[in-house]
């Protein structure tokens, strides 16, 4: 198990006791491992040790959902977790918005499962009715969605987002 609270002497232990093994792998639940994800420590500590990393080509919300937004993929930013309290997410949320009008980059960002809803709402609330903002939730899942509408069109027709994996793009066409 390599989750967020794995120290990193359990990793270099675990690869110095599997020295000999030709091949190693890191595959994550749900995304690709080191991107947004714990596989980076593992990746870090194969590197100071001289072990090949070899990456595969495996799904990525990040890139999955930029594909399927409309938006750029010629300037986005990735920030990973916005922060949790909510004066700090507002500012960080805003601040995104300011990006994509000055620059046209897309911003990319996730939240907990738990949060989504409460993202969105903020979102709505804190944006121009007119800027657009995709969704992407579930992306590979029968369930799945990745979705592109103004933020007043979100506030219309909210998804139920509750415990469910989802990206947010802020962006322009």
């Amino acid at each position: 198990i390599l989750d967020k609270d794995t120290e990193r002497k359990s990793v270099s232990d675990f690869f110095k006791k599997y020295h000999t093994v030709e091949t190693i792998g890191v595959i994550s639940e749900a995304g690709c491992p080191g991107i947004a994800d714990p596989g980076a420590l593992a990746v870090s500590i194969a590197q100071e040790m001289g072990i090949e990393v070899i990456p595969l080509v495996g799904p990525s919300s990040i890139l999955l959902a930029l594909m399927a937004s409309g938006f750029s993929g010629q300037m986005f930013r990735f920030h990973g977790y916005l922060p949790i309290e909510r004066a700090a997410r507002i500012r960080r949320i805003e601040t995104l918005q300011k990006e994509v009008e000055k620059t046209g980059e897309t911003q990319l960002f996730i939240e907990t499962l738990y949060r989504n809803n409460a993202m969105l709402d903020d979102l709505i609330l804190q944006l121009p009715d007119n800027q657009l903002l995709a969704i992407g939730c579930n992306i590979q899942d029968p369930s799945g969605f990745t979705q592109t509408k103004t933020l007043k069109q979100w506030s219309e027709s909210k998804p139920e987002l509750h415990k469910k994996p989802c990206i947010f793009l802020l962006g322009r066409s």
